[in-house]
């Protein structure tokens, strides 16, 4: 999985420089190259999980945070955009052999990065996107039970849709919606409560639901 990350990513980087190299021979005094947003933003993990040893299942809270996204425009219609954002989740092993357990909290890093398109020169003007993030997992919280635990950072896949509707030249707002393809690995030092150490496989999958107010420069 990582080594199919970094290739998109590569593939990406290369896509982004073939429409740098075709924006340089375009025009650029009728069009803002830079956006930048700020949004509120709602994170839903649409989680599964699969748990050694004890089986069952996860649960992860929903989050509601601010982000701060840049995009920045190849031509009038072809951008990449970069989001960033930090959420914290609270787990829950939930329908295991040992019962629920509460596995604490953790914060996730997943800066993102999208290619776009963007469909017309309207005040209305909505566009998709697909790219790629690489999740952080940091200051996890292991919860009553478990002694340590421990989440693998990963490469994940992202789709994206959105719309921008323009107040003047440089201000407009947004609303925006990403699915975050994104799985780790978990380690649970249980030592204490079961005698062992247990692997999960964790999808997270979250949807990100965000609105929010941009300009452009």
């Amino acid at each position: 999985m990582r080594r199919i990350g970094i290739i998109s990513f590569i593939c990406l980087l290369v896509s982004f420089s073939m429409f740098s190299q075709e924006s340089d021979s375009q025009e650029t005094k009728d069009f803002s190259r830079w956006q930048v947003r700020l949004r509120g933003l709602v994170v839903t993990p649409d989680e599964s999980a699969s748990i050694g040893g004890i089986g069952g299942d996860v649960d992860i809270s929903t989050a509601f945070v601010p982000e701060l996204d840049f995009t920045y425009f190849f031509t009038k219609n072809w951008a990449a955009e970069l989001i960033l954002a930090t959420a914290n989740h609270d787990v829950e092993a939930i329908s295991t052999a040992a019962g629920d357990i509460d596995l604490g909290d953790v914060w996730l890093l997943p800066p993102t990065l999208t290619l776009q398109y963007h469909f017309n020169e309207g005040k209305f003007k909505p566009y998709v996107g697909a790219g790629i993030n690489y999740t952080f997992f940091y200051s996890a919280d292991e919860g009553p039970v478990a002694d340590d635990i421990e989440y693998d950072n990963n490469v994940g896949f992202a789709l994206q849709a959105g719309l921008d509707f323009a107040l003047n030249d440089r201000w407009f707002l947004n609303a925006d919606v990403k699915k975050l393809f994104l799985q780790t690995d978990v380690t649970i030092n249980a030592t204490s409560a079961l005698g062992a150490t247990v692997e999960a496989d964790v999808d997270i999958n979250p949807w990100l639901f965000g609105i929010g107010v941009g300009y452009k420069f």
